[in-house]
C-alpha cells in the first residue's frame, strides 16, 4: 500500500472554539474539518481547545507531548489509505475525576474569541430522561452541579457556569453545537442547559433562553476504536503516533446555520449548512445507526466480532435491506431528490469496508440511550400504519438476550450501559421469556408505555426472543422470510 499523505503546514491558529469530549470521534470528524478551513486560510481564529471531562487523562497527555498533532488514517478499504496530519486542535484539557484543568477549561470558554463550544459527550453525557427529554435532577452528578455549580461535573454544568461567567460579564454568548447522535441533539442540550440554570439563577435561565443558539447538527463517520493491530499497521507506514485514530474515508457534516457570534465558512470545507437538519438526523439514526445496532446485537450473539465480519454473510445483507427498505425508509420524510436506496447501497457498501475492524462490541454499548431514536420511533409510526415491525422487533429481543452478558454460546461479554445493573437484576429474578421481556418493556426509561402495552409489539418482541433463545441467529433470520401473521 501506497498512502496518500496530507500534511499540516498552516500556521498557527488562535482558540475561537472549545470541544467538550476529546475521543476518536471528534479528532476524526469535527477536528478534520477545522483542519481544512484552517489550511485555507493560513490559520486563522478557529482554532480547537478541546476537553476531557469524564476520563483519559492520558490522551491529553500525548497530545500534550506531541504538541497537538496527531494523524487520521482514513481508509476506502485495505488498499487505500490517506494519511492526514491535524494541528487544528491547540490546547488539550482533562476535566474529569481528579482533573486540575477544569479551572483552565471555564476560563477559557469564558473567554470573549470563544463564540462557539461543540460536544461530542455521548448520549448518557447529557443526563436527559431518554422518555420525555427532561434533565434527570435526580440524577448524581447533576445534584452535584446543582449543589456546586462552580465546580461542575457535567457538560451540562459546565455550560452553564461557563455562560454565568459570560453573562455576568456582560460577555456576548456562545453558540452551543452538539455533535451526539441524539435526535433533536440541539434542543435536547438547549433544554438540559437551561432546566439546570434555572436551579440555579431564573436571571440567568432567562438570558440563555433569548441569546444563547442551540443549532441541531447530524454527523456520520465511522471511527472504530483503536486496537494494537491499527498502531502497528500505521507504524509499518512510517507513522509511528499513539494518538492516531483511524477511521473510513466518508465524511458528513449537516447543521443549522444558526450562529450569532459568527463561525468558520465551513460550506467550503464539504459541511452542509441547512435551515432544519431532522431530516438527515432521521436519516441517520434509523437507517445507518439502526442498522448498527442490529448487527452489534445479534452479531455478538452468534460470536461475531466485526461489522466486515458480520456484513460477509449473506443474511446479514438481507437482514439490513429488509430493515432499511421495509421499516426505516418508510417513517422518514426526507426532502426532494433524496434517494433511499442509493443511501442505503452506500450504507452497505461502507460497512463492507473490512480496513476499520469496527468491532460490534463498541456499536453495543449504551444500548439503553440508542435504542429509542434508532428503533422504537421508528416502530411506533410503523404500528401506526399496521406496517412491518420485525426488524425491530428481532433487534429488541436481541438486545435483551444481549444485555444478559453472553452469547448464545455461553461465552460471557461486558454490557456496558448506565442501566446495566438493572439488566442484571431482572435477568437473574425472571427465567421464563415471558416474563423476562414484560419485565424489560416496563422499563419506561426506554420503553414509552404505548408501545410497550401494544401487544402487536411485545408479541412480535416475545416471539423473536424465544426464537433466538431456542433455536439461534440463524433460524431467527430466516423466520423473517416467513409471511406476516
Amino acid at each position: 500500500m501506497t498512502p496518500t499523505s496530507i500534511l499540516s503546514t498552516h500556521a498557527p491558529a488562535t482558540v475561537g472554539i472549545v470541544h467538550l469530549g476529546l475521543g476518536a470521534f471528534h479528532r476524526a470528524h469535527q477536528a478534520v474539518y477545522l483542519e481544512r478551513n484552517l489550511a485555507r486560510h493560513d490559520g486563522g481564529s478557529w482554532g480547537i481547545a478541546s476537553a476531557n471531562l469524564r476520563s483519559n487523562r492520558q490522551l491529553v497527555e500525548l497530545m500534550r507531548e506531541r504538541n497537538q498533532r496527531y494523524h487520521v488514517a482514513e481508509y476506502t478499504d485495505s488498499e487505500t489509505l490517506t494519511l492526514r496530519e491535524v494541528t487544528a486542535i491547540r490546547e488539550t484539557l482533562y476535566a474529569g475525576p481528579g482533573g486540575e484543568d477544569l479551572d483552565a477549561l471555564l476560563a477559557r470558554m469564558s473567554e470573549p474569541d470563544v463564540r462557539i463550544v461543540t460536544l461530542t459527550v455521548t448520549e448518557k453525557g447529557y443526563h436527559l430522561d431518554p422518555a420525555d427529554g427532561r434533565l434527570l435532577l435526580e440524577a448524581e452528578p447533576i445534584r452535584h452541579d446543582i449543589a456546586a455549580p462552580t465546580q461542575p461535573q457535567t457538560a451540562p454544568g459546565m455550560l452553564v457556569e461557563a455562560l454565568a461567567r459570560r453573562f455576568t460579564a456582560d460577555t456576548p454568548a456562545f453558540t452551543v453545537l452538539c455533535c451526539d447522535n441524539m435526535p433533536d441533539n440541539g434542543k435536547r442540550t438547549r433544554r438540559a442547559v437551561i432546566e439546570l440554570a434555572r436551579q440555579r439563577d431564573e436571571e440567568l435561565a432567562a438570558w440563555i433562553t433569548e441569546h444563547v443558539a442551540f443549532p441541531c447538527s447530524m454527523v456520520d463517520r465511522i471511527v472504530p476504536a483503536m486496537s494494537e493491530a491499527d498502531f502497528e499497521r500505521l507504524r509499518a507506514q512510517g507513522i509511528d503516533d499513539p494518538a492516531a485514530v483511524t477511521c473510513e474515508t466518508f465524511s458528513q457534516w449537516v447543521i443549522e446555520d444558526d450562529f450569532p457570534q459568527g463561525r468558520p465558512d465551513w460550506e467550503h470545507d464539504g459541511v452542509q449548512m441547512v435551515a432544519d437538519v431532522a431530516p438527515f438526523e432521521s436519516m441517520k439514526l434509523r437507517m445507518l445507526n439502526g442498522s448498527h445496532s442490529l448487527l452489534a446485537y445479534l452479531g455478538v450473539l452468534a460470536g461475531i466480532e466485526t461489522v466486515a465480519d458480520a456484513i460477509g454473510r449473506e443474511e446479514f445483507v438481507d437482514l439490513l435491506r429488509r430493515y432499511m427498505r421495509d421499516e426505516a425508509a418508510p417513517t422518514l420524510n426526507m426532502p426532494e431528490g433524496t434517494d433511499l436506496d442509493a443511501y442505503a447501497d452506500s450504507l452497505l457498501a461502507r460497512f463492507a469496508n473490512d480496513s476499520l475492524h469496527h468491532r460490534l462490541q463498541q456499536i453495543a454499548m449504551d444500548g439503553s440511550q440508542k435504542l429509542p431514536q434508532r428503533w422504537l420511533d421508528g416502530a411506533r409510526k410503523q404500528l401506526a400504519d399496521d406496517a412491518d415491525i420485525r426488524c425491530a422487533a428481532l433487534g429488541v429481543a436481541a438486545w435483551i438476550r444481549y444485555t444478559a452478558g453472553r452469547d448464545l454460546a455461553g461465552a460471557r461479554h461486558p454490557v456496558d450501559d448506565p442501566m446495566a445493573e438493572t439488566f442484571a437484576a431482572l435477568h437473574a429474578e425472571y427465567e421464563r421469556p415471558e416474563s423476562l421481556i414484560a419485565a424489560f418493556l416496563a422499563l419506561d426509561a426506554i420503553f414509552p408505555r404505548a408501545l410497550a402495552e401494544d401487544a402487536r409489539f411485545s408479541d412480535a418482541v416475545l416471539d423473536a426472543y424465544r426464537t433466538l433463545n431456542d433455536r439461534g441467529v440463524a433460524t431467527a433470520l430466516a423466520d423473517l422470510d416467513a409471511p406476516i401473521r
